[in-house]
């Protein structure tokens, strides 16, 4: 019996990564496919000398895939003048792709696709509504392509969204946003649960995770009583990095260090900042990390802060509650709706003393904010579960 294939859309290389969430959702569907399905993704080289336009046969997580760059983008981490997603776009409309299933996870790669058949999905992982409101109001011309050209995008977004089989959003504001501005195909959006890998992510007994922290103050050079603060994302308007800066120099804390794994356009602004506040002796910029590297820090870590503009469900917050680490987050986003009162804290608003007094308060109550406490609100989010979920549904629909 013929297997079925899936073939997924997205502007990434899996074995070289960039740095965002959507990759990681991409990953996990890859390795948690059931093994009687054939997967494929199109995505981009790795080097400017890597074939492209070619099936490649490849492994990822222990599962065979079919693999094909389209594009070589030398770092896709900052911006380009010319946004990577409308160079993949360009490449896509001279292919052809026959499929029993396609997952799109961005709206403008789906043009190509306007023709094909086979069951589509869109993957909403942000609130671009929201995004181009925030962006107008605060006249932000850095944070997206279309805040500009607002009146195309949503009619293109009008032209494509018609075609698709499902609507998946992991935010419940974008999704009855599209149910209700598009009310013809409301039954076919849903809110889908993100999802966290616990092969990847998961805590450290009590003495080994006291044993590796006061390792890593070493490392630093720090005082053996210091607590981390992790923010992980790409430094981008959106995440407003500059306002964890700003939390940082206003927590009053006399043994705290922010490290700050990722990358983006907003790094020389930060190390002006960090500069400016005079925070050089209580914070790190790792640049972009490993998954690996990722979830040790998480591990580690007393509290991980989000300072967002704008959210869907951001994976890291997952994350780190699947680590055991409570979570300090911005009033955006899915995020407050997943925080439990003993996994994290919603802050009211988005000035530095809310956020810095937000932070003191999980530091000060270890006992509150658990590990098992964590753990409960990151449980039904396993990466292994809800992917099985999804693949089970996308069989009950297959024609083969």
């Amino acid at each position: 019996m013929r297997q079925p294939v899936l073939t997924i859309f997205y502007q990434f290389n899996p074995w070289h990564s960039t740095i965002g969430g959507i990759q990681t959702v991409i990953r996990s569907f890859i390795k948690y496919a059931p093994s009687d399905w054939t997967v494929r993704l199109v995505g981009t080289a790795h080097t400017s000398v890597d074939p492209t336009g070619q099936w490649q046969d490849a492994e990822l997580a222990g599962r065979p895939i079919q693999f094909m760059p389209l594009i070589y983008i030398s770092n896709d981490n900052i911006r380009q003048r010319i946004p990577t997603t409308v160079k993949y776009t360009l490449a896509l409309l001279k292919h052809r792709f026959v499929s029993d299933f396609l997952h799109f996870h961005r709206l403008e790669p789906s043009l190509a696709a306007f023709g094909w058949t086979g069951d589509k999905t869109l993957f909403i992982h942000n609130d671009i509504h929201q995004q181009m409101a925030v962006a107008q109001k605060q006249s932000d011309s850095t944070s997206i392509l279309w805040q500009h050209l607002p009146a195309a995008y949503f009619a293109l977004e009008r032209l494509l969204v018609h075609q698709f089989n499902q609507i998946l959003s992991c935010n419940s504001q974008s999704a009855s946003f599209y149910q209700q501005q598009y009310p013809a195909i409301a039954n076919k959006v849903a809110l889908i649960k993100n999802t966290v890998d616990g092969d990847i992510f998961y805590p450290l007994s009590a003495p080994e995770r006291e044993a590796k922290r006061i390792q890593l103050t070493k490392q630093f050079n720090l005082h053996p009583e210091t607590h981390f603060i992790l923010f992980a994302g790409r430094l981008h308007p959106q995440k407003d990095p500059i306002l964890l800066l700003q939390s940082i120099a206003a927590l009053e804390h006399p043994h705290v260090h922010l490290l700050v794994a990722g990358d983006g356009e907003l790094t020389t602004v930060m190390q002006a900042e960090i500069a400016r506040l005079q925070l050089t002796p209580r914070v790190t910029l790792l640049g972009a990390l490993s998954q690996a590297d990722l979830a040790n820090l998480h591990r580690l870590s007393s509290v991980l802060v989000l300072t967002s503009i704008h959210e869907g469900l951001p994976l890291v917050a997952l994350e780190a509650l699947a680590c055991g680490t409570p979570v300090v987050t911005t009033p955006c986003g899915e995020t407050p709706h997943l925080l439990t009162a003993e996994s994290g804290i919603v802050c009211d608003d988005r000035a530095p003393q809310t956020i810095a007094a937000a932070i003191q308060q999980v530091l000060l109550n270890p006992d509150i904010y658990s590990v098992q406490s964590c753990l409960r609100a990151a449980q039904p989010y396993s990466a292994r579960t809800v992917i099985s979920h999804l693949y089970d549904d996308m069989l009950s629909r297959w024609q083969p």
